[in-house]
């Protein structure tokens, strides 16, 4: 038997294709390249080899070669294929980004692969055009014409910059623990139960779950963050009515931030985050004298990214929130036990975008002031500096 390419595993390459081919998914042209290598290790000929795997006598050369030539790694591995010629032009293919991003066609709601493929023979010299050529093509350039998203779109305005460097000047002033700057926004969620307890995981496989699901109503969950130290507290609620944010806020001043002169909170514009909430929640002299310490900053509409507290509840849904809990007592365990590792960690967010990052990135959003009245309040500013230079 004339082998040109000898094939001899060292002990812990045999090791690694035996539990290769021992348990896990794999793909079975490296499963049997595997299957190739140890069979030529054992001293088998090609002629068996192939037999015995069920392969050709080319596939059997070509592994023992890219073995001896290179390493294991290579052998296993799936050679680079030259492919065939792209069918589109670049032209073309500019065409098709262009045809997938713009209006459907009349009756149609939307694009499919079907649909831009019939209208890139329509617009081009092609006689024929595959469903996955243009699939591959809009996936290359990040395209799915089919699929949408709901998303609130604001109109930056005077009122929406105003409220914006409001915002933004809270989390940029320097701490000052008698008037803290606190974000506060709630979050709803659905009690879901399991019909059938699920399965555990185990080494090889993972938890298991079943696609049915119990509901047992809803709950809610107000987040209060502090902006200029590692704080933050979570209060779960049956409900979020006007006299629950209320109740948020009493306890703001006098169980949380009981020693500050005033409490600026940033909300986002929701219908009960008002100062008459409290007068719904409490006496006429008990409202007043919480608002006399409160002082609330909204958010713009549509901008709720502005309120840091987002962040925090992002992150609270991903580390505690990412499963099924099944009962309002197991919701308000969850939290609890959340918030006390969140805070012993000391856990805190850097807020980054400032108000002249608003200005430089947002310039061509903000409401344009005629040249006139710019000219005028210039003159203005220099009659102002003179007359005070005058007289002092």
């Amino acid at each position: 038997m004339n082998i040109r390419y000898h094939v001899d595993l060292s002990c812990a390459e045999r090791t690694e294709l035996e539990l290769l081919l021992s348990g896990g998914s794999q793909a079975v042209r490296k499963l049997k390249r595997a299957q190739i290598l140890l069979a030529a290790d054992a001293g088998l000929s090609d002629d068996d080899i192939a037999t015995s795997v069920g392969v050709g006598h080319s596939t059997v050369y070509r592994t023992r070669r890219r073995f001896v030539e290179g390493n294991l790694a290579a052998a296993l591995s799936e050679e680079p294929r030259a492919g065939a010629e792209r069918k589109l032009t670049d032209k073309e293919e500019a065409l098709l980004v262009a045809t997938a991003c713009s209006s459907p066609p009349a009756g149609r709601a939307r694009w499919t692969l079907e649909l831009l493929a019939d209208e890139m023979i329509r617009l081009t010299s092609h006689e024929s055009l595959s469903r996955e050529t243009v699939r591959r093509r809009l996936a290359e350039n990040d395209l799915k014409p089919w699929r949408r998203s709901m998303w609130c779109i604001p109109k930056v305005d005077a009122e929406y910059v105003a409220r914006m460097e409001d915002v933004l000047d809270l989390y940029a002033a320097p701490p000052d623990p008698r008037q803290p700057v606190v974000c506060f926004d709630e979050s709803p969620v659905q009690l879901i139960g399991e019909v059938r307890p699920p399965i555990p995981a185990k080494p090889g496989r993972i938890e298991r779950y079943d696609y049915e699901y119990r509901r047992n109503g809803t709950a809610n969950l107000f987040v209060v963050i502090d902006v200029n130290r590692p704080w933050r507290k979570v209060k779960a609620t049956a409900h979020r009515a006007a006299t629950d944010f209320a109740e948020c806020m009493r306890e703001l001043v006098d169980v949380h931030y009981p020693k500050a002169n005033r409490i600026r909170v940033v909300l986002d514009n929701l219908s009960t985050h008002t100062a008459g909430a409290l007068y719904q929640a409490f006496p006429a002299d008990q409202a007043r004298r919480l608002l006399r310490r409160l002082e609330f900053h909204h958010t713009p509409k549509h901008a709720s990214w502005l309120n840091m507290v987002e962040i925090e509840i992002g992150v609270l849904v991903r580390q505690c929130l990412d499963r099924r809990i099944d009962s309002y007592a197991r919701l308000v365990r969850e939290t609890v036990a959340w918030e006390k590792r969140r805070n012993a960690e000391r856990a805190q967010i850097n807020w980054m975008f400032t108000t002249q990052k608003a200005r430089a990135k947002l310039g061509r959003a903000y409401p344009k002031i005629p040249a006139e009245a710019v000219q005028k309040q210039r003159v203005k500013t220099s009659v102002s500096r003179y007359l005070i230079g005058a007289f002092v």
